[in-house]
């Protein structure tokens, strides 16, 4: 199955819907995804009332359609592409360090600053160096802790895309302190159209993680090419370490990280920002990846910097 989130014309409030066709059809009760997300009879019974007795049926292109899980409890953003961390490090004559062949580093990031699949993004305050990432997000559906890499998959209620936006020159100037990324990654991230449970990709599995193409394009112009596959960390290994002496609850969100050339950083670092510029107001950017729809961005002018001195 397919869900979302979305404004009802019908009533001004939001609703889960289920997606068929491209089409959303809205569950007429008040019922929130992040309610259905650990009880497979309650979501069963959801879609049927979709298709049986819909609020609205629209047309996914002409809706309000907010992110899957409009307020997540907690967004955890890995690092977990081997290919995106082989670019960076060879760009700026560095090793990989050792330790990320055993610790799948992983930060927090700000569940107040989602954004839907087709709303527009101010850029940070102040930045001039503004990102997109090219991501995979796994949604916790069962609570959990300490779990297993092996069945922490079990956990996962399904996937979704997700754009991280980085203030990259913001980004550099925290990180030498020791400390974020923290505003630097703290404007907007976007996700949808979707969220897919895990059965609708069962055909695509690989051996770390399914075989999914990813894309990205600025102006029409692409950027970006990878699969999903390729990932070094799977899932359950995230979602494992995420658990470690804490509790993960339905509605968590774990990113993947940015695949294999899949923000401006990597690749202005690799061919140069001549040819890969950072993203300035008025841009159009769309991430695609298979199955899992597309992010469509405009680019806008964010707040201006207010002085703390």
């Amino acid at each position: 199955m397919r869900w979302t989130t979305y404004v009802s014309p019908s009533d001004s409030t939001t609703h889960v819907a289920l997606v068929d066709d491209n089409k959303l059809h809205g569950v007429r009760d008040t019922t929130q995804l992040i309610e259905l997300l650990d009880d497979a009879e309650a979501m069963a019974a959801a879609a049927e009332r979709a298709k049986s007795d819909p609020i609205d049926v629209l047309e996914l292109e002409t809706a309000e359609v907010l992110a899957p899980v409009p307020v997540p409890p907690s967004v955890r953003d890995f690092y977990a592409f081997e290919s995106h961390v082989l670019a960076c490090a060879k760009a700026l004559d560095q090793p990989i360090n050792p330790d990320w062949y055993e610790l799948p580093v992983f930060y927090f990031q700000n569940p107040q600053a989602t954004r839907g699949h087709r709303a527009d993004v101010e850029m940070a305050p102040g930045s001039t160096r503004f990102d997109f990432e090219l991501e995979v997000a796994a949604v916790v559906g069962r609570a959990g802790r300490d779990l297993h890499p092996e069945e922490a998959e079990e956990h996962i209620a399904g996937y979704m895309l997700m754009s991280d936006w980085s203030a990259r020159d913001l980004q550099a100037r925290e990180m030498k302190q020791t400390m974020g990324p923290v505003k630097g990654k703290d404007t907007a991230t976007s996700y949808g159209p979707w969220l897919v449970t895990p059965d609708e990709l069962s055909g695509r599995r690989g051996a770390t993680a399914y075989d999914l193409k990813m894309t990205a394009s600025v102006n029409g112009r692409p950027y970006s090419e990878g699969n999903l596959g390729d990932l070094h960390w799977s899932f359950g290994q995230m979602l494992a370490y995420a658990s470690r002496g804490t509790l993960l609850v339905p509605g968590d969100i774990i990113g993947s990280g940015t695949v294999g050339t899949g923000c401006i950083l990597e690749l202005s670092l690799v061919h140069g920002e001549d040819q890969y510029p950072f993203l300035k107001v008025g841009d159009e950017v769309r991430l695609e990846v298979e199955e899992l729809g597309f992010i469509s961005t405009t680019i806008r002018h964010g707040s201006d910097v207010i002085p703390l001195r």
